[in-house]
């Protein structure tokens, strides 16, 4: 079984590597760019009978700084 677990800076933190790759794009002519956010992407192999709950509690404790981040999980 895979999940995959999308984790993105909440709305209101200040995103410096999304702002230096909007100033990047911004400096090869990419002039329509408003707002860039950066996140990561995180693939897991689970093993049979792995739940999205055990996943959840993976983000909780290990994949994301829930204080400044959120996330979401698509199991497969």
């Amino acid at each position: 079984m895979k999940a995959t677990v999308r984790v993105m800076l909440k709305n209101g933190v200040l995103d410096p590597q999304g702002e230096a790759v909007r100033h990047a794009l911004g400096a090869m002519g990419f002039d329509g760019v408003n707002g860039v956010r950066q996140g990561k992407i995180i693939e897991l192999d689970l093993a049979d009978g792995a739940t999205e709950a055990e996943v959840k509690d993976m983000c909780e404790k290990l994949l994301a700084n829930t204080v400044i981040e959120s996330y979401a999980i698509e199991i497969a």
